[in-house]
C-alpha cells in the first residue's frame, strides 16, 4: 500500500491496532523499549540490544496472536515507528479513546 500523508497511514495503523489488548501490548513494549534505552545510556550500552527485542517483541506477539494480522513496521517501518510514539503518547494521556472515535472506529472486544 501507498500512502501519501502520516495521516493517511495513521488510519491504516489504527485498523491494524482494532483491539484493545492489542494496543495495550504495544504501550508496554514501548515503555519497555524507553526504560532499556536509558537504562543503556546510564549503565552498560551493550543493553541498546533489548531496545528493539522488547519493542518489537511485544508489537509482533500482539500481531500476530491477538490481532491477526501483519505488523505495518514490515512495509513502512518509519511511519510505524512514528504511529507508535503517537498512539503510546495517546495512551499515556488518556486519549485513545477520543482518537479512536474521531476517526470513526469501533473498539473491538
Amino acid at each position: 500500500m501507498n500512502f501519501r500523508s502520516l495521516d493517511e497511514f495513521w488510519a491504516f495503523y489504527m485498523n491494524q491496532h482494532s483491539k484493545p489488548s492489542t494496543r495495550r501490548l504495544h504501550f508496554v513494549g514501548t515503555l519497555v523499549s524507553i526504560i532499556f534505552l536509558i537504562i543503556s545510556a546510564l549503565f552498560n550500552w551493550w543493553l541498546l540490544i533489548f531496545v528493539p527485542l522488547s519493542g518489537y517483541g511485544f508489537a509482533w506477539y500482539s500481531h500476530f496472536f491477538v490481532e491477526g494480522n501483519i505488523p505495518a513496521t514490515f512495509g513502512h517501518p518509519f511511519w510505524s515507528l512514528l504511529c507508535d510514539y503517537k498512539m503510546f503518547g495517546l495512551m499515556l494521556t488518556g486519549n485513545m479513546d477520543k482518537e479512536i472515535k474521531r476517526l470513526g472506529k469501533r473498539p473491538v472486544f
